[in-house]
């Protein structure tokens, strides 16, 4: 399996890239009035508005720290941008190494967590995340 690895603050996660199609360094956002608390603004990616969503909201986390880069994601037909503060590297990992959590435990989305090289990567399942 491949993934695409970003960080958000310090911790490092993860998506697998048959939903990505393509990363992008940070653009004008133009807000939208009224919109849910989790959707940044609307950006222009070559013509095609696209909404963008920022992650930290979703995963109920702070975030303080510049975020560099929006990752494009098909989400049910739909093409949604997430903002990241860095996208690392593209991986591909064995699906054996992939550590399943109890899922009474742990939030729907996480699909597992996988320790790579001596840093925990939280494996998302971004359809389920974007869908909560």
């Amino acid at each position: 399996m491949q993934f695409v690895i970003f960080k958000l603050g310090e911790e490092h996660f993860a998506v697998e890239t048959d939903k990505i199609l393509s990363i992008n360094d940070m653009m004008v956002i133009t807000k939208v009035p009224n919109a849910p608390y989790y959707i940044k603004g609307l950006i222009n990616l070559r013509g095609s508005i696209k909404s963008l969503v920022d992650i930290n909201l979703l995963l109920n986390r702070e975030s303080n720290k510049e975020q560099n880069n929006i990752i494009i994601l098909k989400v049910d037909d739909e093409e949604i941008g997430i903002t990241v503060d860095e996208v690392e590297e593209v991986i591909d990992i064995e699906e054996n190494r992939l550590q399943k959590l109890e899922t009474h435990n742990t939030a729907g989305y996480i699909k597992g967590i996988i320790d790579l090289e001596g840093k925990l990567l939280t494996i998302i399942e971004i359809e389920k995340l974007l869908n909560q």
